[in-house]
């Protein structure tokens, strides 16, 4: 039986910590399982509209970022994935603290994939639920030279 090697998992969230982008959002992979994935955001001033509430595209972005990650694991190892279409619900205002996305994929499949995440706020409180489809790109992986799977 295969398991998700601790030490691709180990590889990959560091990957992710040091890209240019969760990095400028202050955003971590902090879990990452087969169909499931923990991202957090520790909000900031920058994370702000102009009325004091965090911004609904910071929302959006880990609700992408937890879905993505949920269902790469699935991947062969020489694929990505885009996102072609992202539904969101806001249900309650953040204004400091930490986001907690938890993504699960519904469905892995060969071209197509689709996941589902809900965000909390430090207090535990659902603030926002999304569901996005996938697309699979042959060809477009991220390359980790550590075997994604070790045989138990």
């Amino acid at each position: 039986m295969q398991h998700v090697n601790p030490v691709y998992v180990d590889t990959l969230r560091n990957r992710v910590k040091e890209a240019p982008f969760p990095r400028h959002m202050a955003m971590a992979l902090d879990e990452i399982a087969i169909d499931h994935a923990v991202i957090t955001l520790d909000l900031a001033a920058c994370h702000l509209q102009p009325f004091g509430i965090v911004h609904g595209g910071v929302v959006a972005t880990v609700i992408d970022t937890a879905t993505f990650w949920a269902a790469f694991l699935r991947l062969p190892e020489d694929a990505g994935l885009v996102n072609v279409d992202l539904k969101l619900n806001y249900l309650k205002p953040v204004v400091e603290g930490r986001l907690t996305a938890r993504g699960v994929c519904l469905r892995s499949g060969k071209a197509i994939c689709y996941s589902e995440a809900k965000v909390y706020d430090g207090d535990q409180a659902l603030v926002a639920h999304g569901t996005s489809t996938l697309m699979v790109l042959p060809g477009k992986g991220l390359p980790v030279d550590v075997p994604k799977f070790i045989e138990a």
